[in-house]
């Protein structure tokens, strides 16, 4: 039984862990995986399984870390949507790239996102200048809305690829 106990500490401490870490990260980080993101997610899970379940890799003590798992999202879901205060402790916000036709540089800047991603989203909304969008938004999915002062257009999402350069140099 101390096994099972165990194994339930662990799992609380590794999906903290988990959740800070990537509220750490950002959320663009999130909003388009690529390989790379992909085998960073495999490898981190192969990692943190050990220090979930320790000596116990029996079938009980997975079903056990899984169940942990399961209920602790449940709970966080839960807690964000109950409490505005651990909402805006764990959960980013949308935030506005572009009001009215001016673009907020610095919140660009901020948020790591370049000229080329905001004109290739406004490009796949159809727009071409900044001051013929009524609003732009960095979600918090990490994909950017364009709302354009064109309503004959519809509003679009665009989905934030990463720019991955250092990784091209080390092929």
């Amino acid at each position: 039984m101390e096994t099972y106990f165990n194994i339930v500490v662990r799992c609380i401490a590794v999906y903290a862990f988990m959740v800070i870490a990537i509220r750490v990260f950002g959320r663009k980080e999130l909003s388009q995986l690529n390989t790379a993101d992909v085998v960073l997610i495999l490898l981190i899970s192969n990692a943190v399984q050990n220090a979930m379940v320790g000596p116990d890799s029996s079938l009980q003590g997975g079903l056990i870390a899984a169940f942990v798992l399961f209920f602790l999202n449940f709970i966080y879901k839960k807690l964000i949507l109950k409490n505005r205060t651990i909402r805006n402790l764990l959960e980013t916000k949308p935030e506005i790239l572009i009001h009215k036709g001016v673009a907020d540089f610095t919140m660009l800047s901020k948020l790591g996102i370049t000229s080329e991603e905001l004109f290739e989203a406004m490009r796949e909304h159809g727009v071409d200048k900044i001051k013929d969008v009524k609003l732009a938004m960095f979600e918090v999915d990490g994909n950017i809305s364009i709302i354009s002062g064109d309503h004959n257009l519809k509003e679009t999402h665009y989905k934030r690829k990463h720019n991955h350069k250092n990784l091209q140099g080390a092929n």
